[in-house]
């Protein structure tokens, strides 16, 4: 009789920690979610204050980049950092960014943060133009930092110049 009750304590205390590992799990989860949006949305912000060097600094080294601007896939944040540059002078203005049906899959290290871009720009003559994305950002930890290591931006046909 006594080994059932140690046996059934045992099973209760588990059970319990089983239950608040899985509660911890899922807070882990959203805390994860809401940093790596948390450092998209700071990239935006420095992208249009035309901060390069802010925009670039949760990007590795080794960041790869598919978009509809260009053929073939960027390699390197070197390159990236160069058009950010060239990009940063440009007379137009992002005026609206907004992250819609985000969603972040966290794989231990690695968090997938996937959603539509919307947005509106204005160019020089002061006409707005509206722009839409489907996004994928990937993200790995390094050294305690979530990274950018790989993104692709998929642009609505009608947006490419």
């Amino acid at each position: 009789m006594r080994m059932r009750n140690v046996l059934l304590v045992w099973l209760m205390v588990a059970g319990v920690a089983t239950l608040g590992l899985t509660g911890f799990a899922q807070q882990s989860l959203k805390q994860v979610a809401d940093e790596v949006i948390a450092i998209t949305k700071a990239q935006w912000a420095a992208e249009k204050q035309r901060n390069v060097a802010e925009a670039m600094k949760n990007v590795a080294d080794d960041y790869t980049e598919l978009n509809g601007d260009y053929a073939t896939r960027l390699d390197g944040k070197a390159i990236n950092l160069r058009l950010g540059e060239v990009f940063a002078g440009d007379s137009g203005e992002l005026v609206a960014a907004e992250m819609v049906n985000e969603k972040v899959q966290v794989y231990g290290d690695v968090a997938i943060l996937s959603y539509n871009f919307v947005g509106a720009v204005k160019d020089k003559d002061g006409k707005v133009e509206p722009t839409r994305a489907k996004s994928t950002r990937v993200y790995v930890k390094q050294g305690g930092k979530w990274m950018l290591v790989h993104a692709n931006f998929g642009a609505d046909p009608r947006n490419i110049r």
